[in-house]
């Protein structure tokens, strides 16, 4: 079991942008989220995403009952601040 849903709630995204973040599709977020096995490469690749939206979290969050962080502020990419 993984926590794939709880860890993009808390990062207040879509499955789509999961989804791309992870380089997959919405489909295997979908799926993930309904309980299919998330193989470590996968959730690899979460731990280093959720990183860079400011959530700090290893294999213990996601496959295990470590409680989440929360999240960190993080710097504005050179595209965000030049859009605000």
């Amino acid at each position: 079991m993984h926590n794939l849903k709880v860890i993009r709630v808390r990062l207040g995204i879509t499955q789509q942008a999961m989804a791309d973040g992870l380089g997959c599709t919405q489909a295997n977020v979908g799926h993930y989220e309904r309980g299919q096995a998330m193989p470590s490469e996968m959730a690899r690749r979460l731990i280093d995403f959720a990183g860079t939206l400011g959530l700090v979290i290893g294999f213990d969050h996601v496959y295990g009952s470590a409680s989440l962080p929360k999240l960190t502020q993080t710097e504005p990419t050179e595209e965000e601040a030049s859009h605000g």
